[in-house]
């Protein structure tokens, strides 16, 4: 019996559907071509039933998306609801309640695709960061005392347990030993200042390398000088792990010189559970409805979904097709300067899939 996986979308908000549309479209020829189902179950969360209802996100959302394979969703930001409503209360939210500790997020430049980067090649840029995505200042610890007045004290703190770091530690490991390139993983940080933290983070990289991954080679890089490195010289990267906020800052350094936010796709990932596939563009409303955003970034999300899934083969002829296309029929990718519609681009992979 051929396998069937059961997918819930959240198109999301501004030119979300529209990408997603294109997501789904090249899903589906993949899964014609290697025999497989894929079952697809929308929910409307975003900023238009934030506006009708009130409600960000139900409380029964967690439990509900916890009983599907996966969730691909395409993007969270309206421009009539106060940044950080929606981003907290669904993407954060999310990521937490169905413990998706993992942002996984490829920085890959495709043929075709421009960089800004002097003499810098597809050859140059390929290399991966782990971005740990449960901890850090982004749980909310923290608080603001004598709001409004001049002596206004406000607190956000860096907190991070020995679980989190060891297991976010233990998958990055994992994956530089199944990507098999250089076989070399960066611990990045800031161990001169953040001394309390990146103490456990680098304690704990070292035993579990030595112990454990005695075959990967271990460096540490502060993560100023990870910045420089990223545009001086990409080619010595393999795969990055760091902190949720670092690697939320240095993911979006390096989207711009693969290309830019509409190539760049990630992952939040649960190993154990249900994990969410997203490109990292954002909701662009000012080209909400044009049918001129560009869809591969979304498309990527679905070749990085079908490999979480077990499907390598038809992960694989995706990230094929789109390569063949910015190779051979893409020449600028900037939003409304593709030279091809958002559903042309869609077609284009389809086909080639």
């Amino acid at each position: 019996m051929n396998k069937s996986y059961n997918i819930a979308v959240i198109p999301g908000d501004g030119t979300g559907p529209e990408v997603v549309r294109e997501g789904r479209k090249v899903l589906s020829a993949a899964a014609t071509k290697f025999g497989f189902k894929i079952n697809y179950t929308e929910f409307d969360f975003g900023g238009n039933r934030y506006l009708r209802t009130g409600e960000v996100l139900p409380d029964s959302a967690p439990e509900q998306l916890k009983k599907f394979d996966s969730i691909f969703l395409g993007a969270i930001g309206h421009p009539d609801v106060k940044p950080g409503i929606l981003e907290k209360g669904i993407l954060l939210r999310l990521r937490f309640e169905l413990d998706q500790y993992i942002n996984l997020r490829p920085i890959k430049l495709y043929p075709g695709v421009a960089t800004p980067l002097k003499d810098k090649g597809p050859e140059h840029i390929d290399y991966v960061v782990v971005r740990e995505n449960s901890g850090d200042v982004y749980t909310g610890s923290g608080g603001v005392t004598m709001k409004g007045t001049p002596h206004e004290v406000a607190i956000q703190n860096m907190v991070y347990s020995r679980m989190q770091v060891d297991r976010c530690l233990r998958y990055a490991f994992d994956y530089t030993r199944k990507r098999n390139r250089k076989k070399t993983l960066a611990l990045c940080g800031k161990t001169n200042v953040l001394t309390y933290v990146f103490d456990l983070w680098e304690r704990a990289f070292h035993e579990m390398g030595k112990a454990e991954y005695p075959d990967i080679t271990r460096e540490y890089y502060h993560v100023d000088a990870t910045c420089m490195w990223m545009v001086k010289n990409p080619e010595w990267f393999d795969v990055i792990v760091t902190t949720n906020m670092f690697g939320d800052i240095i993911t979006d350094l390096g989207a711009i010189t693969q290309g830019g936010m509409g190539i760049a796709a990630g992952g939040n990932i649960n190993p154990f559970g249900v994990s969410m596939f997203e490109p990292i563009g954002g909701s662009a409303p000012k080209y909400t409805g044009k049918n001129v955003i560009n869809p591969l970034a979304a498309i990527a999300c679905g070749a990085m979904m079908l490999e979480h899934l077990g499907e390598g083969e038809a992960a694989t002829a995706v990230e094929k097709a789109i390569m063949d296309v910015t190779a051979n029929k893409l020449k600028d990718l900037g939003a409304g300067r593709m030279g091809f519609l958002t559903t042309e681009v869609g077609d284009l992979v389809a086909e080639r899939v």
